[in-house]
């Protein structure tokens, strides 16, 4: 039987799925990280650091201040892997088994590139191997070999960090934590549990299990949503969802307006309705597929990172900011980090907008200026419709 949702609900679902409007805990700490990580299935990891790097403000925005060192102890110890998950991502240790299928396509797709890199330059990748069995985990710069010197541009990477990363791909290595942001490889045997790496996990069950999580963390999705999040292809996605609806996991509905079929997860919320105040990182799961921002908040919604400044519209690090159920401002923002003080570079006011919004907005931005340890103003630059009705809220 297929049910109706409407839009309106829909949205709440997605939201309630996500983690928003539950009351936050004053403290949260590493119990409350834990459940939010597995809630979500994963945390983006983006090298950004203009405001704050992606994975941090997620958890800010359903668990309010918290202290980032107790989060780094999460994701940099053992129970914590990263891999190219939704992009590249922190996610829990017992999904790194899901994504064997994946690490054996990578180890095909340079079988079949013999000119690729990676394929041409198995030397260095043994010796990689070697280096990391006689003297355990390493980050890149530690490793001492003519070969580990920045190539081309700033972003260039040396052999050896380039020959670590297809190790990576490949599940040659895994992470064992990062030091000041810069990731530690080590041989799978060296940090992983017994269990997770004598796991065998068939491709098929593989990616029925993560559209499984990516549908408990969306609540309600198109076939299009639930495979993004994971970068998983249709073609793989489908048959995941058919099984998933046969178990009675995933309920075929209907979303007036979207235009295509959707599943509602079982164990969904459907709350009446949603109360919460977040900024969003461009890399939130909220609004990281574009067309789905668009189709539940009628949010058009691009990062302008790589746009040259004149083209950029709205700005460089923009976060749009979730009032309840809306998206009624996106704002650019940057962390001063000498000056100690919090830059909105531009403000811009979505049509959803209503005058109750603003001191919520604003107690947002104090908020987040204590969390990022800027103890001095918060200074909104005169760019966007809604610069100077912000400027004069917060005084």
């Amino acid at each position: 039987m297929v049910e109706t949702i409407s839009p309106a609900l829909a949205r709440r679902v997605a939201l309630a799925a996500q983690g928003f409007g539950r009351v936050p805990d004053a403290r949260p700490g590493t119990r409350q990280f834990n459940l939010l990580l597995r809630r979500l299935g994963l945390l983006q990891i983006d090298s950004v650091n203009v405001y704050e790097r992606s994975h941090y403000q997620p958890v800010f925005a359903r668990l309010g201040e918290y202290d980032k060192a107790v989060l780094d102890k999460l994701t940099y110890g053992r129970g914590v892997t990263e891999y190219w998950a939704h992009e590249a991502s922190f996610l829990p240790v017992e999904t790194l088994p899901l994504m064997d299928w994946r690490k054996a396509d990578y180890r095909e797709w340079y079988r079949t590139h013999p000119e690729s890199w990676g394929a041409s330059n198995e030397k260095t990748i043994e010796w990689l191997r070697a280096e990391l069995a006689e003297k355990g985990p390493l980050r890149a710069s530690e490793i001492e070999h003519e070969s580990n010197v920045r190539q081309g541009p700033w972003w260039g990477w040396s052999d050896v960090k380039r020959g670590l990363e297809t190790m990576f791909r490949r599940g040659d290595v895994v992470s064992a934590g990062r030091t000041r942001f810069e990731r530690v490889y080590a041989l799978p045997e060296q940090v992983l549990p017994a269990e997770v790496l004598n796991a065998s996990v068939s491709r098929e069950d593989a990616i029925a299990e993560l559209m499984s999580i990516s549908a408990r963390a969306h609540g309600i999705g198109t076939l299009t949503d639930l495979a993004d999040y994971f970068r998983l292809k249709r073609v793989d996605a489908q048959p995941a969802i058919d099984r998933l609806v046969e178990s009675g996991e995933l309920l075929p509905v209907t979303v007036p307006g979207w235009g295509k079929p959707a599943w509602l997860h079982r164990d969904a919320r459907l709350p009446r309705r949603v109360e919460t105040a977040a900024l969003l990182s461009p890399f939130d799961p909220v609004v990281w597929e574009r067309a789905r921002a668009l189709r539940l908040f009628g949010l058009h919604y691009r990062i302008e990172i790589y746009t040259p400044a004149p083209k950029r519209v709205y700005g460089y690090y923009v976060l749009p900011v979730l009032i309840d159920d809306r998206i009624p401002a996106r704002l650019d923002l940057k962390s001063d980090r000498q000056s100690g003080v919090l830059r909105v570079q531009s403000a811009w006011a979505e049509p959803g907008l209503v005058p109750d919004d603003l001191p919520r907005i604003a107690a947002l931005l104090r908020s987040a200026a204590t969390w990022q340890g800027l103890p001095g103003d918060i200074v909104v630059a005169d760019r966007g419709t809604l610069s100077a009705a912000l400027r004069a809220e917060l005084g």
